[in-house]
């Protein structure tokens, strides 16, 4: 339920890329519908669109591995802390990993987009895909975000 009991009071939104236009009130309007249909609740998170080079500096520094990816995540608080004082965590997503993708697999490039935003924001809520079950659970949380994204006409794209 968008604006309900579960929202969001604050969604910080960075865009430092040039690859791929993004919309602001997009990010924020598909933030808040996938926090709330997990159910859950806090006072803040933060969306960073970073460059390829952003993004493998991240990597490397946090993960020890230079290369490309997705999306890297960076949770705060968990369901512990009450949700007028938890801050979510910060999500960075590097749009070129989606535009190459999807022009590899003829895909939409900003469905592509939208389902790592999902990813990301489903790692600050504590899903993980180290483990094999893990990654079964998160394809399935995913899976259930974007079609219910889906069902409300939301996305990343135009």
């Amino acid at each position: 339920m968008i604006g309900g009991l579960f929202s969001i009071l604050n969604i910080f939104v960075s865009n430092t890329q040039e690859d791929l236009p993004i919309s602001e009130e997009k990010v924020r309007s598909v933030t808040r519908a996938v926090i709330d249909h997990m159910h859950q609740s806090c006072c803040e998170t933060s969306i960073y669109f970073v460059t390829d080079e952003e993004i493998c500096e991240l990597h490397e520094q946090y993960f020890n591995d230079p290369s490309s990816t997705d999306c890297i995540s960076f949770p705060m608080d968990d369901e512990t802390t009450p949700a007028d004082e938890r801050i979510l965590g910060d999500v960075f997503v590097c749009p070129k990993t989606a535009i190459n993708y999807a022009s590899s697999h003829n895909c939409n490039v900003y469905d592509e987009l939208t389902l790592y935003l999902v990813h990301g924001l489903l790692h600050l809520m504590g899903w993980d895909d180290i483990e094999e079950d893990d990654i079964k659970e998160m394809r399935l949380a995913e899976k259930q975000c974007m079609e219910h994204l889906k069902m409300l006409d939301l996305g990343l794209g135009s």
